[in-house]
C-alpha cells in the first residue's frame, strides 16, 4: 500500500472527527462536557460503546490469538453477558440514584474521604497505563506499515496524533465522544466485516462454505474443560463477569458514556443491547481470526512468529487495496475510540475527584478544565515513550498486566460498600489497596509451584478483590457508620 494513500485516510479520518466536534461543541460548558447534559441517545451510545471496548488490542491481538488458543476467549465473553447483567440491575440504579459525574464519589459516601481518593487514583493509574499501551502497540503498526517509508520517527507519529485526539476532544468532551464512538465503531466492524468478506470472494466460499470453513478449520473449538488449563471454562467464564463489572461498571471511562443517557431506563437498555452487539462483534472476530489462518495456509504465507502481526501483514501486503485501506480505518477506529474516551474520563476523574472541581465558578471549571486536558495528554505521550524505549515485550507485557492490578482494589471496595453494612477505618485504606495487588503478584509468580501445577490466569483480578475485601474487613468499625463530619475529614 502506498503510504501517500495512507496518509490522505488519516488526514480526512481525523478531518471528519473535528467536523464532529465541531458540530458536538457549541455552546459546551463544563456539565456538557462530563455529562453531555444527560440527553445523549440510549442506542448512540450502545453502539459507540462497542469501539471503547474493542481496542486497537482487541483488533490486531483476538484474530491472532486464535491461532494458539482457538475461540476459547469466547468463554470469557459468555461471561460478559452476566457481568453487564450486574451493571444493569445492580450498578446503574445506584449510579442514577446519586446522581454521580464520577462514579468513584460513591466511595467517599460510603466510606469516607481516603476510599473516594482510593478509587479514583487506582483508575488515573490503571487507564493510564493502559490507554498508552494501547495506542503504542497500534502506532507501532502504523509506523511499520506507513510512516517508516517516510522516514517519520515514531515520537513525532504519536505527539501528532495526540495533538489531534485533544483538538477534537477538548471542548465537547463527552458529548463528542458519544458521536465520534459511533462513528469510530462503525468503522471497526465494517473493516473486519469486509475482510471476511474478501477473504471468502478469493477462497470462493459462499455463505455456507464460510461457516463451515470456519467450523473444520480447527480454530473454531471454544469450550476447554482440562482443570489445570489456563483456558479452563469455569476460570474464564467467570473472570469475564468480573472483568466486565470491573472494566465497564466501576470503570469511569464506559460508566461516563452511561450516565450521559437520559435515564434510568435508558442506559438499562443501553447496556442490554450493547452487551448482544458485543457478543456478536467479538464473535466476528475470532471468525476473521480462522479465516486468516485458512487464507495464509491456503496462499503459502508464512506465520509471523507474533500471531499479532498476521492481520497488519495480510491485510497491507496480500490483501486488495480496498482491504487495505478498511484495515487501516479499522485500527485508527480501534485506537482511538478507545483512547479518546479514555482521554476525556481520565480529564473528568482528576477534576471532580482530585481538584474538587464542582466548587468552582464555571469560568475557573473551563480553564482548569482544559489545562488537565492537556497535562494528559502529555502524560500519555511520556508513557508511551518510555514504552518505546522499553521496547521489551516481556517487559511491557508485565507492566500492562500490573495496570490490570489496578482494578482489584476498586473492584473490592465497591463489593464492600454494596454488600456489607459495615463501616470501616477509612485512613488504612490506601494500604490495604496497595497490598492486595503485591499479594496477587505473588500469588501469581508462584501459582504453579504451591497450588500443584495450578496456573492463575484472569482470575487474578477476582483474587486481587477478595484480598482486598478481606483487608476491609480486617479495619472494618462494625455496623455504625462515620458521621458526616468524620468522613469530611479522614
Amino acid at each position: 500500500m502506498n503510504p501517500a494513500i495512507v496518509i490522505f485516510i488519516i488526514v480526512a479520518y481525523f478531518g471528519l472527527l473535528i467536523i464532529i466536534s465541531n458540530l458536538t461543541s457549541r455552546n459546551a460548558d463544563s456539565n456538557v462536557f462530563f455529562t453531555a447534559n444527560r440527553q445523549s441517545p440510549w442506542f448512540l451510545v450502545a453502539f459507540g460503546m462497542i469501539g471503547a471496548s474493542l481496542s486497537g488490542v482487541t483488533f490486531i491481538s483476538v484474530p491472532g490469538e486464535v491461532g494458539s488458543s482457538s475461540f476459547a476467549y469466547f468463554q470469557v465473553v459468555l461471561g460478559y453477558l452476566i457481568g453487564y447483567l450486574v451493571i444493569a440491575t445492580v450498578l446503574l440504579p445506584l449510579y442514577y440514584r446519586l446522581n454521580l459525574i464520577s462514579i468513584y464519589t460513591y466511595l467517599q459516601q460510603r466510606f469516607g474521604f481516603w476510599s473516594y481518593k482510593t478509587g479514583a487514583i487506582f483508575f488515573l493509574i490503571s487507564r493510564t497505563i493502559g490507554s498508552a499501551f494501547r495506542l503504542f502497540l497500534v502506532a507501532t503498526v502504523l509506523q511499520i506499515a506507513v510512516f517508516d517509508a517516510w522516514n517519520v520517527p515514531f515520537e513525532l507519529t504519536v505527539i501528532i496524533t495526540i495533538i489531534l485526539i485533544w483538538i477534537y476532544t477538548f471542548r465537547g468532551g463527552i458529548k463528542t465522544i458519544v458521536w465520534t464512538d459511533t462513528l469510530q465503531t462503525f468503522f471497526m466492524l465494517t473493516a473486519v466485516g469486509v475482510s471476511i468478506y474478501l477473504i471468502a470472494t478469493d477462497l470462493n466460499l459462499g455463505f455456507s462454505g464460510l461457516i463451515n470453513t470456519v467450523q473444520e478449520s480447527g480454530f473454531s473449538k471454544i469450550f476447554h474443560w482440562g482443570v489445570k488449563s489456563e483456558n479452563n471454562f469455569y476460570k474464564q467464564f467467570l473472570s469475564g463477569v468480573f472483568i466486565a463489572i470491573v472494566m465497564t461498571g466501576l470503570d469511569q471511562d464506559m460508566m461516563q458514556k452511561n450516565l450521559t443517557c437520559r435515564n434510568l431506563k435508558d442506559a438499562q437498555k443501553n447496556v442490554f443491547w450493547f452487551s448482544v452487539i458485543l457478543v456478536i462483534a467479538n464473535l466476528m472476530f475470532l471468525s476473521l481470526g480462522a479465516l486468516l489462518y485458512v487464507y495464509a495456509q491456503a496462499k503459502g504465507v508464512p506465520i509471523p512468529e507474533r500471531t499479532d502481526e498476521l492481520y497488519p501483514l495480510l491485510a497491507i501486503q496480500h490483501f486488495s487495496l480496498a482491504a487495505g485501506i478498511f484495515f487501516i480505518l479499522g485500527i485508527i477506529a480501534a485506537a482511538y475510540s478507545s483512547a479518546d474516551s479514555a482521554l476525556t474520563a481520565l480529564t473528568t476523574s482528576f477534576c471532580v475527584d482530585i481538584l474538587n472541581f464542582n466548587e468552582k465558578p464555571e469560568k475557573d471549571k473551563k480553564r482548569i478544565r482544559i489545562r488537565v486536558h492537556l497535562m494528559f495528554s502529555v502524560l500519555l505521550l511520556l508513557v508511551i515513550i518510555v514504552f518505546k524505549v522499553i521496547n521489551n515485550e516481556s517487559v511491557i507485557k508485565s507492566v500492562f498486566t500490573a495496570a490490570g492490578y489496578t482494578y482489584g482494589p476498586i473492584l473490592g471496595l465497591f463489593a464492600f460498600g454494596l454488600f456489607t453494612k459495615f463501616a470501616i477505618k477509612d485512613r488504612y485504606v490506601l494500604v490495604v489497596a496497595i497490598l492486595a495487588p503485591i499479594i496477587s503478584f505473588i500469588l501469581d509468580l508462584n501459582s504453579a509451584k504451591w497450588f500443584f501445577g495450578y496456573k492463575i490466569g484472569f482470575e487474578i483480578l477476582i483474587i486481587n478483590g477478595l484480598l482486598t475485601f478481606i483487608g476491609l474487613l480486617i479495619i472494618n468499625r462494625g455496623f455504625n457508620p462515620p458521621d458526616n463530619k468524620e468522613k469530611s475529614h479522614h
